[in-house]
């Protein structure tokens, strides 16, 4: 999505200055969280990625394409979603215990 093209989502954070719970309301279950289409787009490709990586189709990159996400923003998602999967495998392999602010 361009620069300057603004969701829904952005435009009700903006409103309510309360992203903390906006942001604890994605975590806890997305699915339920208010989010537009692509805020929801987006959520679905990161589980589905997360979760079984080849699941991931062309008709899921095109959803997003006709949603209003860019190629490099689509390229974008995709490497931050890859690196956060990685990098939580890494951590629960090696023991790292979750920083306290996450709790």
């Amino acid at each position: 999505m361009s620069g300057e093209q603004k969701t829904v989502s952005d435009e009700r954070l903006a409103v309510s200055g309360n992203a903390d719970a906006w942001v604890k309301a994605i975590a806890s279950d997305w699915r339920q969280a208010e989010l537009n289409e692509p805020d929801r787009l987006l959520c679905e490709l990161a589980e589905k990625l997360a979760r079984d990586s080849h699941a991931v189709s062309d008709a899921d990159i095109e959803g997003l394409r006709q949603a209003g996400f860019s190629e490099p923003a689509i390229h974008d998602a995709v490497q931050v979603i890859a690196y956060f999967s990685y990098i939580n495998r890494v951590a629960d392999a090696l023991g790292v215990a979750p920083e306290a602010w996450l709790a």
